[in-house]
């Protein structure tokens, strides 16, 4: 680790496109009337978000795919906005303020293919 303040810290892994982001357990998304933004919420914390940040963690159901956010989020603002979305869930689900749950995948046999 650096001692130098002004280094930048590396960023989180991406996570896959199949993950299913949630908020998580501790946190409440919440629209702040004095601020005119949303918030999350937890013990002791009040973390502010902007309009994108929100639109994201409002999208973070638990059933919604990376990629279905990404999509979702590419067709509200008419640009791509793929990199933002991922390094922002990345940045989120680092600090423990999104969860994902292990992407698991069913074996299948070769009886079931045919």
């Amino acid at each position: 680790m650096s001692s130098d303040p002004g280094a930048t810290r590396p960023a989180p892994p991406a996570l896959p496109d199949t993950a299913r982001p949630r908020l998580g357990p501790h946190l409440r998304l919440r629209f702040d009337r004095s601020r005119g933004k949303h918030v999350l919420l937890g013990p002791e914390s009040v973390i502010v978000l902007n309009g994108t940040g929100a639109d994201v963690v409002g999208l973070c159901d638990g059933s919604t795919t990376v990629a279905g956010i990404v999509d979702e989020l590419r067709t509200r603002y008419q640009r791509p906005v793929d990199d933002e979305v991922r390094d922002f869930l990345a940045r989120m689900a680092a600090r423990r303020h999104v969860v994902v749950e292990p992407v698991t995948v069913e074996p299948v046999t070769v009886e079931e293919v045919r």
